[in-house]
């Protein structure tokens, strides 16, 4: 099974100025932590994500479209970061987010486990043929989408 992890943070949680020494032994925590999800088989992928002014927000309202710049300081909790891992099951994935470190020394801070839509998820909405030849190329590792 595949599961997203969504590191998220609280709005006070800004990465402005330089990194303080608790904040740089945090980062190698977690460092340390991706090298046993990479070691067990369980990491796929991951990334930190900016808010800045390079951020954006579109609001969709029937056919309109509104653009919002970052940073996103109104929100009361920020996806800091995202990991997606391939486990067994959901209790695996609990048992992984349990040892993370916390990014945000001191502050709060949670993570977020949503599994991911497999093929057998949809299949309503998917014809036997379509399972019957998955797709190939770049999309058909990615799954899904």
């Amino acid at each position: 099974m595949r599961v997203m992890v969504f590191a998220k943070v609280t709005e006070d949680s800004k990465m402005d100025g330089p990194p303080t020494p608790e904040m740089l032994e945090a980062f190698a925590a977690m460092d340390r932590f991706t090298e046993e999800l990479v070691k067990a088989g369980v990491f796929v992928a991951a990334a930190g994500l900016k808010n800045d002014a390079q951020a954006k927000r579109i609001v969709f309202d029937g056919p309109s479209r509104t653009v919002i710049d970052g940073p996103f300081a109104e929100s009361r909790e920020l996806v800091a970061g995202f990991s997606i891992w391939e486990v067994k099951d959901m209790d695996e994935a609990m048992a992984w987010a349990k040892r993370a470190p916390n990014l945000m020394p001191g502050k709060k801070s949670e993570m977020e486990i949503r599994p991911f839509y497999e093929a057998e998820d949809l299949a309503e909405f998917i014809t036997p043929e379509e399972f019957a030849n998955p797709r190939t190329g770049d999309r058909g590792k990615l799954g899904v989408a």
